[in-house]
């Protein structure tokens, strides 16, 4: 996402924008460990994650981003999602590949942009549900 356009994201080696880190929202505890183990099965066990709590819904994505990782924290009531940032475009469509194949519930997608950094956790994830809505209707 592009100040709300999607772009098509490439298969290289080019890191995108952003802190090495992923961010993930509404996931339970045992969701967790399974999204770690995705990362490790597929060597990306080194990214720092930060599973989202409520109080970070009205936070700033840098602010949160900059924040330490956190493991094994309870399930918040924010939407499902994954939020990537300085990923390369390879390991963004393995780890979203190795997810889909994974037993864990399909989550909204994103990666940081200059200008999503700047909005809230929660207004991203609103920005994301009207997004996957309007792709539906295309179909």
């Amino acid at each position: 996402m592009d100040d709300g356009t999607f772009r098509k994201v490439e298969k290289s080696s080019k890191a995108m924008y952003g802190p090495r880190r992923i961010l993930v929202c509404g996931y339970t505890k045992d969701e967790q460990a399974e999204f770690s183990s995705v990362l490790k099965e597929i060597q990306m066990a080194d990214i720092p994650v930060k599973f989202s709590v409520d109080a970070d819904g009205p936070k700033i994505l840098k602010t949160i981003l900059e924040e330490a990782e956190t493991r094994g924290t309870e399930q918040s009531s924010l939407r499902r999602a994954v939020i990537m940032s300085g990923l390369t475009q390879t390991e963004l469509h393995n780890l979203m590949g190795s997810h889909r194949e994974s037993d864990l519930p399909r989550p909204l997608w994103a990666s940081l942009t200059p200008v999503s950094e700047s909005w809230s956790l929660g207004d991203l994830l609103e920005a994301l549900v009207r997004e996957a809505e309007m792709m539906k209707k295309r179909g």
